[in-house]
């Protein structure tokens, strides 16, 4: 885990840390909280799931959402290795964290406006005046649906975000025709 000296605030940086990490290392044998993951977030470390092909384990995600840590920021960490599975992109990567048992305005939150937080930009992650005018227009389709982890864990979802289109700069967004 990450030693005192580290746990520092650094005003100059954010400190980054994963949340749902698939070797578990986060949490003890028990099911608790480590105590420097805690004392790291009281320290203004942020948890991002950055799913990817090698740091997203149901496991691990269930045993600190039962724990009431929640991720600050959920990303998807797509990647050349990951892109085919089994992160895919960020929408099946915010759907797991819906079949998990997470409420929909909390994953919006983590994947918007948290991350626009962390990044210190507050002209995006939200929409109101004065904000850019980015946004995904999506759909909460119902319905039997199959979410791989890194470890090839399976969980069964009844809920999966899909995108129904863009707008940006506040004008409908449709990508070129090949």
């Amino acid at each position: 885990m990450l030693p005192k000296s580290r746990l520092q605030p650094d005003p100059s940086a954010a400190g980054f840390a994963h949340h749902a990490s698939a070797t578990g290392n986060l949490t003890m044998p028990d099911g608790r909280i480590r105590e420097e993951v805690v004392e790291a977030r009281r320290h203004g470390v942020i948890f991002d799931v950055g799913h990817g092909s090698g740091s997203f384990g149901f496991r691990a995600a269930e045993a600190m959402l039962m724990a009431g840590f929640f991720p600050d920021v959920i990303s998807s960490d797509v990647h050349a290795l990951s892109i085919k599975g089994p992160a895919f992109d960020q929408l099946v990567t915010m759907s797991k964290f819906l079949c998990l048992g997470m409420e929909l305005i909390d994953v919006i939150r983590a994947s918007t406006a948290a991350p626009a937080a962390a990044l210190g930009r507050t002209d995006i992650g939200r929409l109101e005046i004065g904000a850019v005018g980015d946004a995904t227009v999506l759909e909460l389709a119902e319905g039997q649906f199959e979410y791989r982890d890194v470890l090839g864990e399976i969980r069964m979802g009844r809920q999966r975000l899909n995108s129904r289109g863009v707008v940006v700069a506040g004008q409908w967004w449709h990508p070129p025709r090949e």
